[in-house]
């Protein structure tokens, strides 16, 4: 009979023989992974786990093998065995984290990559994806602290200098972006990405030309990039080539069949183009781009083909106020179809809009909601009702001033002694095309004659338009008295003519039926559409064009004369 002591020995002789099959298998089985044959790989990982459950690098490694065959969620339950298993391996903390990000649970990712790098300090590409994943979670300083760390830690990683810059640019540090872009193309010449994010920003930087350079550059370099071919339809558009941008727009829906920005995009450029009908369509995407912000309601939605009879229908506001008071206007449309109308809109517009015509009920967002049968976005009501440009409905006033607001504000202003022109020159330093649409005062001032009366109606002034605003005591500015858009509204109506950069105030003067006069860039937003001065979508509205980009000389002189008409 044999001792103890043989049978511990013979027992360490199987479990080492098995140890040495295992690792072997394990060689194996990495070889074919990193050959990319991945069926054989998982089939000799599982081989291992079938024999040791527990046999963490086979866990991981299959974990792996399920992310990149494109089920992520099973990569996190796998890794996660693994990390269980063995918790102080920084690689698995890094490829989880990936796993994590790639099903969107961004601050799980973060997360985990931090822990991968409380293991290992020098981690360079888990700074860089923790860069990513919190730009993502819209904390940009940090992204770029993240990616900074990644870049000290291997100076020619021009990956990350590449996603340093996509978070430069959202945080519209345009210039700091392009370098950043530079230096990923200067370290890698084949970087498709880094020419497309470069062609992107050189957009933003009003540098048209050299932008579809830079994306045609990418387009060379990986002919099947769909992102590529989308930036390249947006500068076509800015250059108000629509052609030519919509069929780069196909071309990127070609190779990616739910390319969520380029339907987006592709249904501007319909829309600017004036194609209503295939336009409205394709603005639909945007609740798929917009998958933060995006309402659910267990009430169905209204797409103009249900019978609102005796029905309670909300209508929502879900982007900016000028959008709200743009299309605010279909209300009595679904009224008229017998729908009992809820309008919920942001807080500022409620006083203003409780008058509108077909709406029963006015609330401000985040109000608790009454009962209703069938919701909608006031952005869907054109698809619903089919609009084109020859059925916009009520492009002449359809919103009223409260007549007391005005009395108290025709008081303010005192007695009229010249024509009472209304001023707006920027918009919210947030939106994204401010820099094309706002104008500095100063840049505005010498083209308003001195024999009209200016009455500003901005609520908020920039600081660096402050100091001019002191200066020129001829340009009243109530500021802090304007308490909603009610107040605006009234300022509005005792006003001979409004100006307007394209904000909106711009739509409030047109929903009120004044003659409003807007400022509009080259490339303007989608519903000024091209080569009109007049909007179907406000009777009493003259554009003034620019016909350079980011070039206000001539517009403004025109305005000069238009102002000297008065």
């Amino acid at each position: 009979m044999p001792s103890k002591l043989d049978d511990l020995l013979q027992r360490k002789s199987v479990t080492d023989a098995l140890t040495a099959q295992v690792q072997v298998k394990l060689r194996m089985g990495l070889e074919l992974h990193q050959k990319g044959l991945l069926a054989q790989a998982r089939a000799i990982y599982e081989d291992i786990l079938r024999s040791q459950p527990e046999h963490a690098d086979s866990l991981h490694l299959l974990g792996l093998v399920a992310a990149q065959t494109g089920e992520p969620r099973r990569a996190i339950e796998l890794i996660g065995k693994a990390i269980r298993i063995n918790p102080t391996n920084a690689a698995f903390h890094y490829n989880y984290g990936k796993a994590l990000h790639e099903c969107r649970q961004l601050t799980a990712a973060v997360a985990s990559f931090d822990k991968a790098i409380a293991i290992r300090q020098d981690y360079a590409e888990a700074y860089c994806n923790r860069g990513v994943a919190l730009r993502e979670l819209k904390q940009l300083e940090a992204a770029v602290a993240s990616c900074d760390e990644a870049i000290a830690l291997k100076s020619d990683y021009a990956l990350a200098y590449c996603n340093r810059g996509v978070a430069l640019h959202e945080l519209n540090q345009l210039n700091a972006a392009l370098a950043s872009f530079e230096k990923a193309i200067a370290i890698r010449p084949d970087f498709a990405e880094a020419y497309s994010n470069r062609g992107a920003t050189l957009r933003e930087l009003n540098q048209p030309e050299a932008a579809l350079a830079s994306c045609d550059r990418a387009i060379a370099v990986r002919k099947d990039y769909p992102e590529a071919h989308s930036n390249r339809g947006m500068v076509l558009q800015e250059l108000k080539q629509l052609d030519a941008a919509v069929a780069s727009y196909d071309k990127a829906i070609s190779i990616k069949a739910d390319h969520t920005e380029a339907y987006w995009n592709k249904s501007l450029a319909l829309l600017l183009g004036g194609n209503f009908d295939e336009g409205w369509q394709l603005f639909e995407w945007r609740q798929k781009l917009r998958q933060d912000s995006r309402r659910s309601f267990p009430q169905p939605l209204w797409r103009g083909m249900d019978s609102l009879q005796d029905k309670v229908v909300l209508l929502y506001s879900e982007q900016g106020l000028g959008d709200a008071i743009q299309f605010c206007r279909y209300a009595r449309s679904v009224s008229r179809l017998g729908g009992k109308v809820i309008l919920e809109v942001p807080r500022p517009l409620v006083g203003l809009l409780h008058r509108l015509e077909g709406v029963r009920e006015v609330l401000a967002k985040g109000t608790a909601l009454p009962t209703f049968h069938y919701h909608c976005p006031l952005l869907s009501l054109p698809l619903a009702f089919k609009t084109n440009l020859h059925t916009v409905p009520d492009s002449q006033a359809y919103l009223r001033c409260d007549d007391n607001k005005v009395s108290r504000w025709a008081t303010r202003l005192g007695s009229k002694t010249k024509p009472r022109v209304g001023i707006v020159w920027s918009g919210s330093p947030g939106h994204k095309n401010d820099h094309r649409r706002s104008i500095a005062l100063s840049t505005l001032i010498p083209y308003l004659p001195r024999t009209l009366e200016y009455v500003s109606l901005q609520k908020e002034v920039r600081a660096t338009d402050r100091a001019t605003l002191e200066a020129h005591s001829h340009i009243r500015h109530f500021g802090a008295e304007l308490d909603d858009f009610d107040d605006t509204a009234a300022l509005c109506e005792l006003m001979d003519v409004i100006v307007s950069v394209d904000t909106s105030v711009a739509h409030l003067g047109g929903a009120l039926g004044k003659s409003t006069w807007v400022l509009l860039p080259y490339s303007p937003d989608w519903r000024w559409l091209l080569d009109r001065d007049d909007s179907p979508w406000y009777a009493s509205m003259r554009l003034y064009r620019q016909d350079a980009a980011c070039d206000w000389g001539r517009v403004l002189g025109t305005l000069r004369q238009s102002l000297e008409a008065l």
